[in-house]
């Protein structure tokens, strides 16, 4: 049976390097499961393959799409299900990686259907939060969906305001429609996690921002302040650099609050595939993650 191996884990832990060893293991392509590295606008801050790591394994999902695209989970299902089928027809095996877990979630189990919303619904709500802001995003759906609340993201705005327009529409918390019945794939799944101890993660998150600012990040950063309030920068390593271009933060600062928020950001990723019973978990090591692919195809 056609099998997708899923190797997923916390950022900087080496995810991508393994992922083009295992591919290149079964002579096999990959498709990115990061929200943030499909832009092609966005580089050094999204840690996106080297042109020499792309090179070595045909990678889908990496500088496929603009900024100023539209891009959900939704949209991600149907792009990586279609290049899945691709691959199937010249291999028996696929790789799929990233740290994006609502879209590897979705590629593998399904995502559920959500009603359609009324627009002006949605335009009210965010001419609302680009006023009052974040807080005042916060509090209302602390008080209009505090089922959401309790389980949802709540310093995410983008998550936030899809919570509030759709309990607005239709009465219910969005909760309600993630009813998490799995779709049934036509080809076996492998889902492989990767993780280090805790202290040495820190140490390897905080390395790579150190070499992202010395090898340009505040330039890139400098060239995409026009689109700053795109929802595609809302983003670790762009969001602190574009305060620190408006004054609010120094560069040592804001240096340290992409370190921190990194830090966070892998805790939160941490979180979300530990609840992943299907998960199989490793250190990041080619032999390691190679005996248990064996051990399930």
């Amino acid at each position: 049976m056609k099998t997708c191996i899923i190797i997923v884990g916390p950022t900087a832990i080496g995810k991508t390097a393994l992922a083009i060893q295992v591919a290149q293991q079964f002579s096999t392509e990959i498709i990115s499961a990061d929200s943030r590295q499909c832009f092609k606008e966005l580089n050094l801050g999204v840690a996106k393959p080297s042109t020499e790591e792309l090179q070595l394994v045909k990678h889908f999902f990496i500088n496929s799409h603009s900024i100023k695209d539209t891009l959900n989970a939704a949209i991600f299902e149907l792009y990586a299900l279609g290049k899945a089928k691709e691959i199937f027809k010249q291999h028996d095996i696929a790789v799929m990686v990233g740290g994006t877990g609502l879209y590897i979630k979705t590629f593998a189990d399904g995502i559920d259907e959500v009603p359609v919303i009324n627009p002006s619904i949605r335009e009210q709500i965010i001419a609302d939060f680009e006023w009052e802001g974040l807080e005042w995003l916060q509090k209302e759906v602390a008080t209009k969906d505090p089922l959401y609340f309790e389980k949802g993201e709540t310093k995410n705005p983008q998550r936030l305001m899809r919570a509030l327009e759709v309990k607005l529409s239709t009465g219910k918390s969005i909760i309600e429609f993630q009813t998490q019945q799995k779709r049934n794939r036509d080809f076996n799944i492998i889902r492989i996690g990767l993780e280090i101890p805790k202290e040495d993660l820190h140490k390897k998150i905080n390395s790579r921002v150190d070499a992202m600012m010395h090898n340009g990040l505040l330039e890139e950063v400098k060239s995409l302040v026009p689109y700053k309030n795109l929802n595609a920068l809302q983003t670790v390593g762009y969001r602190e650099l574009f305060g620190h271009l408006i004054g609010d933060l120094t560069l040592i600062d804001a240096v340290e609050a992409i370190k921190i928020n990194t830090r966070q950001y892998a805790k939160r990723q941490l979180t979300w595939f530990k609840k992943d019973e299907e998960v199989s978990w490793c250190a990041p090591d080619f032999e390691q993650v190679m005996e248990l692919i064996k051990a399930t195809i």
